[in-house]
């Protein structure tokens, strides 16, 4: 059974090394002796006990304040550090320390609040009229969270669990019910959250629940694009198994509503010898938690992780548009550049940032090229040059060789969980796949792994034969790197070539003539 013991969780920060959450948790209770000493009674409420309970470290913590007005409260507030005016209009008072590589350059919050009540007056998530009632009943208060295992406060000065909704059993039972179906509906962002939540606690909705969901689709598209991308960044990044999350998505009718590039994927069926998981989007399932493995694995931070995981997620979205039959064979001809627009437009809803956008599509369109070029290599004995695998790095920055095998090892999982060749409980995965690790090997010999190639020559070395700078230098230099993966020349080669050139277009036209 799920429970809490507020010394076994202290003794957990103590062992993680984790001095700035000490400090935070120290500055709760203090927060709560000082109410308590003015009047009133502060509870931590929200994810924040939910996560404490299921023995997870939470970064944020929200405090609820009972019995005092909001001028008593921030006065208590502002004892202990600088308060963000971000969320004062919803009777939030927020306290942030940032901390650095300890949370993976994640800061710690701490969020106190009244109890409220939010009517709905308007569309959006600002459509709200908040008003705060200090003497409210706590549970009054819970009933207006979004699900019973957020419903739950905790007294950190009586180690007291208040759990007026029973959000300990559903935790224990692996259910995800939605706390008050009058209330729920108000803000849409709660559907993303279930998700998210299904996904990191491997929970199941409980049918009422569906229900009350499925009726709030339509008001998906009230959400701006950063309220999206928060609860994807949650779903794949938090959870162990986010297929978990993302077949929830699919049954309920939410990627129908938001993300329709998808649909075609579950209709669109593959070879059972090369594929025997089954149709694309099953594949694509497993993949994708192959990937959460592969980010643990490699420990990996934030935002090459986020890259990895929207990559592999939508990496077969052009299966559905190149399907063919060869043979009686399932067979799809370049559905990785297929992929290129169906990618861009989900990136583009959920308002992913250009770096990470420009990084996935590379990746997407390419991911390809470890299994082709290995297979040339391995299986029909055509050597690879150091010139292909130098072009690959070129062609996918700012994306890298390194990020493309990690694609091409979730990849490979996909295919190899469902011919039982591993055991998918197992909590690391074992080893990267033949074509991410032989294209790897080959990459890190010509040190372009991680970056692309360097130029054969530079512009100084140009102005050292003679050559005046000009435009023209970039055409000059982009030929040498041709001629380098091309013709297997050196440097000093180029510079021989070059050392009797009188002109920019006569070094042009030279350079030309050996690529010819």
């Amino acid at each position: 059974m799920i429970s809490f013991n507020k010394i076994k969780y202290i003794k957990k920060l103590k062992k993680l090394g984790s001095k700035n959450l000490i400090k935070a948790f120290e500055i709760v209770l203090e927060i709560a002796k000082a109410v308590k000493e003015a009047g009133g009674k502060a509870l931590l409420v929200g994810g924040c006990v939910r996560d404490m309970v299921l023995g997870q470290i939470s970064k944020d913590f929200d405090l609820e304040v009972y019995k005092l007005q909001p001028q008593e409260v921030e006065k208590i507030v502002k004892q202990f550090g600088k308060i963000s005016n971000v969320g004062k209009s919803f009777g939030v008072l927020k306290l942030s320390f940032r901390l650095g590589a300890e949370t993976d350059g994640e800061g710690i919050e701490i969020d106190v609040s009244l109890p409220r009540t939010d009517s709905k007056i308007g569309a959006g998530h600002k459509g709200f009229d908040v008003n705060t009632d200090p003497y409210m009943n706590l549970n009054e208060a819970a009933s207006r969270r979004d699900f019973t295992i957020n419903s739950m406060a905790y007294d950190p000065l009586t180690n007291e669990l208040y759990d007026p909704f029973n959000g300990l059993k559903d935790l224990n039972k692996k259910i995800l019910r939605v706390t008050n179906s009058e209330t729920f509906s108000d803000d849409p962002l709660r559907v993303l959250r279930a998700l998210q939540f299904v996904a990191r606690f491997e929970l199941e909705i409980e049918q009422e629940s569906k229900k009350i969901i499925q009726g709030m689709l339509p008001q998906l598209k009230e959400l701006p694009k950063e309220r999206i991308l928060e609860e994807w960044k949650k779903l794949l990044l938090k959870s162990e198994k986010p297929s978990l999350g993302l077949s929830s998505g699919m049954e309920l009718g939410v990627f129908k509503e938001l993300h329709p590039e998808f649909l075609l994927l579950p209709q669109t069926p593959q070879d059972s010898e090369s594929h025997p998981e089954g149709d694309v989007w099953s594949h694509t399932m497993k993949c994708v938690d192959g990937a959460a493995k592969i980010i643990r694995r490699e420990n990996l931070g934030e935002k090459i992780a986020f890259c990895i995981m929207l990559s592999i997620l939508c990496h077969d979205l052009g299966k559905p548009f190149t399907k063919q039959v060869r043979n009686g064979l399932y067979v799809y001809p370049d559905h990785d550049k297929a992929a290129h627009e169906p990618t861009r437009k989900f990136l583009s809803k959920i308002g992913a940032d250009k770096n990470i956008t420009v990084k996935a599509l590379k990746l997407v369109t390419n991911h390809m090229a470890p299994l082709n070029l290995y297979l040339k290599e391995i299986k029909k004995d055509k050597k690879v040059s150091d010139g292909e695998i130098r072009r690959l790095a070129t062609i996918i920055y700012p994306a890298t060789i390194h990020e493309l095998g990690l694609l091409a090892d979730a990849d490979y999982w996909g295919t190899i969980i469902s011919s039982n060749q591993i055991d998918s409980e197992k909590s690391k995965f074992p080893g990267w796949s033949p074509a991410g690790k032989w294209l790897l090997r080959r990459a890190q010999v010509l040190h372009v792994d991680k970056s692309k190639p360097a130029d054969l020559i530079t512009g100084k070395d140009l102005i050292d034969l003679g050559l005046k700078p000009s435009l023209k230098f970039g055409v000059i230099i982009k030929l040498a790197n041709q001629l380098r993966d091309d013709r297997n020349y050196t440097k000093m080669k180029i510079v021989q070539l070059l050392t009797e050139t009188k002109s920019e277009t006569e070094a042009i036209d030279k350079l030309k003539s050996f690529l010819s």
